[in-house]
């Protein structure tokens, strides 16, 4: 890690920025620029990515497509799937279009891509010809290695200008972002969202109305069919309706897409049970401020005080986090504690890939958003869960975030422990029985 951003500071841009275009052109031309030959959706945002790309997989398969779908939790070709244990969302361009000549010689006719901003800033979308791009949202991230927020959010809106000549964008219309991202050029803009009055962005939009989002799960109403959707918290609600509406652009009935989002399973590691019984154990991906807040509340709304199901009303919630580190996004660090202090009754601060950077040094900038609350502050990870567990009751929520379903724990030196939040939590379980 201190070679590469070394030789960031040594070697000017243009350089590097001709090196990924030339891996990206090559890496077309080994496997024959598949994308000519399938139709690609691209979805980019802070969060919520690997979700909607999980829901659209399962729409356009029940619609009678053959689909494969690529995103940080895994790749998938028809029925086929593997685990992504690059530690990469977006993999580099000659892994990503080797994948897609895969997805052609097994007969898909889609695929679906989790897109990054640091994907596109080192030219891993290049070469390949987008149907549709879908926005989520935007939220700082990324600030230190863009620059910028702007920048940022730039590197974002390159995918919508990788648009076919006939392609569409997705937007979701309550983001403060939308306007920018409409403004490229697309044969059709689609809006989605909850709150939006003005309709005059897109040239479509799909609005979620009389939505109760609860324990039972999701519930609303789009166009004249009522939705019931097995999922959790409102930024679930966001990312069906993303999924929705890109399905619309493509023509896909609104039925199938109601048949499809009722059977749909949430993607692994985002608000997943690890644990139901004696008391709820979740673990979320969440490493951002906004995603780990949005994460805090869905769980109170949907979990707290359902007895039975899981937190009794005295229950508490009990938090697990870190911060991931390598030099990224140091300013999020605070943020974080301040959110954990808000909503969560007892505080473990722990290691969260660190890579090279010092674990307790970002641990201590963790806790230094915390200002009353008391903060346990465990380096060990396996060791933190096992004290939350320790200390849970009956009635009482463990949420333990940053890693999701990742199989790996980046430390330094480049090394990598296996690791899977929700196995550590079995494991540290049946040490207590």
């Amino acid at each position: 890690m201190i070679t590469k951003e070394f030789l960031r500071k040594l070697i000017p841009a243009f350089v590097f920025d001709w090196y990924h275009f030339f891996w990206a052109l090559l890496g077309a031309l080994i496997y024959r620029f598949p994308s000519k030959k399938l139709k690609i959706i691209g979805v980019t945002g802070t969060n919520g990515k690997s979700t909607v790309v999980s829901l659209l997989g399962q729409i356009f398969a029940s619609a009678g497509h053959s689909v494969a779908s690529l995103s940080s939790i895994e790749f998938k070709i028809k029925s086929k799937v593997w685990v992504n244990d690059l530690k990469m969302t977006m993999p580099g361009r000659m892994k990503i279009q080797r994948f897609l000549r895969q997805a052609i010689d097994a007969g898909c006719d889609w695929a679906i891509l989790e897109v990054t901003s640091e994907g596109i800033k080192q030219f891993r979308h290049r070469f390949i010809g987008f149907e549709a791009a879908v926005l989520t949202n935007v939220t700082p991230e990324h600030i230190e290695r863009h620059g910028s927020f702007e920048n940022y959010r730039q590197a974002k809106g390159r995918l919508f200008s990788s648009l076919k000549k006939n392609g569409k964008a997705i937007v979701n219309l309550d983001d403060p972002s939308a306007g920018y991202f409409l403004k490229f050029k697309a044969a059709e803009k689609w809006g989605y969202g909850i709150d939006f009055e003005s309709e005059e962005m897109a040239d479509y939009s799909v609005k979620a109305e009389n939505c109760k989002v609860g324990p039972e799960g999701i519930n609303f109403k789009m166009g004249q069919e009522e939705f019931k959707l097995n999922l959790w918290g409102k930024f679930n609600l966001y990312n069906a309706l993303a999924a929705a509406a890109v399905a619309l652009a493509e023509r896909i009935p609104l039925s199938k897409i109601k048949s499809a989002l009722e059977k749909a399973k949430s993607a692994p590691g985002r608000l997943e049970f690890a644990l139901k019984s004696p008391f709820l154990v979740i673990v979320d991906y969440a490493h951002t401020p906004d995603a780990l807040e949005k994460v805090y509340q869905a769980v109170k709304e949907s979990f707290s005080g359902q007895t039975g199901r899981s937190a009794s009303p005295a229950g508490k919630l009990i938090g697990v986090l870190g911060s991931a580190g390598g030099g990224r996004d140091k300013w999020k660090r605070p943020e974080m504690g301040e959110i954990a202090e808000k909503y969560l009754d007892e505080i473990i601060i722990t290691n969260e890939d660190p890579y090279d950077e010092d674990p307790e040094k970002i641990i201590d900038e963790v806790a230094g958003g915390i200002k009353e609350k008391r903060v346990k502050k465990i380096l060990d990870r396996r060791k933190a869960i096992s004290s939350a567990l320790r200390t849970a009751k009956k009635g009482d929520i463990v949420i333990i975030t940053g890693k999701g379903c990742e199989p790996w724990l980046a430390v330094a030196g480049g090394r990598k422990i296996p690791w899977d939040d929700r196995r550590i939590v079995k494991e540290e379980f049946n040490k207590l029985k």
